[in-house]
């Protein structure tokens, strides 16, 4: 089983934290992390965009032109694909780009994107993380302690001082265990976590 060590928020070390192995120790399968992080970034598309057909375009209510006796091509209607100003014929139309991987294959791309942190030693565990109000400062100098400025910060629940107070610095982004992704784990240095947040991925994984 993978050990990593205890931290407190001086950057002391204070003791070691044996991880499960079937979350923290499993074999990185790159694959399935690119598989993750692309259905990610698709769910993310606003698929917003939108193109007028024929139908859509103003004007073009009546033939430009007699059928015969003009010596020109016939014409029904001046917003045809062909005129300019006319109707786009496969413009892109709004869409949803988001799909879904099996559950399985979404738990092993988890499991493989923190035991990745684990092997580059790129986890830090916090014994705890408490703060009486928010203040930005006061999590600057905790970080600070730890040596980390690029980090993803985990906490067990939600907690309003810890995330007003990390979410102004550069680099940093709080988040609750059960909001843990891939994409946000391989995007980070670092992955900062705290004791209570660990036991919740274990506990959750164990289900």
């Amino acid at each position: 089983m993978p050990t990593v060590a205890l931290y407190n928020i001086s950057g002391e070390q204070v003791g070691e934290l044996t991880l499960k192995d079937e979350i923290f120790g499993v074999e990185v399968h790159e694959s399935v992390l690119h598989d993750a992080v692309v259905m990610q970034l698709a769910g993310r598309r606003l698929g917003t965009h939108d193109t007028k057909t024929r139908s859509e375009v103003s004007g073009g209510g009546r033939k430009p032109w007699r059928q015969k006796g003009t010596g020109r091509a016939r014409h029904g209607t001046i917003r045809s694909p062909i005129w300019r100003g006319g109707g786009i014929v496969f413009g892109p139309h709004p869409r949803d780009y988001g799909y879904s991987l099996p559950k399985k294959v979404r738990r092993l791309a988890l499991k493989s994107a923190l035991s990745s942190k684990v092997n580059a030693g790129d986890i830090l565990v916090l014994d705890e993380l408490r703060l009486e109000k928010p203040k930005t400062k006061d999590m600057a100098r905790i970080l600070n302690n730890l040596k980390v400025d690029d980090a993803l910060l985990v906490t067990a629940e939600k907690d309003e001082s810890v995330e007003k107070s990390a979410r102004n610095i550069p680099n940093i982004k709080p988040l609750i265990a059960t909001g843990l992704n891939v994409y946000d784990i391989l995007a980070y240095d670092k992955l900062v976590m705290t004791r209570d947040a660990v036991a919740k991925v274990e506990e959750v994984f164990a289900q």
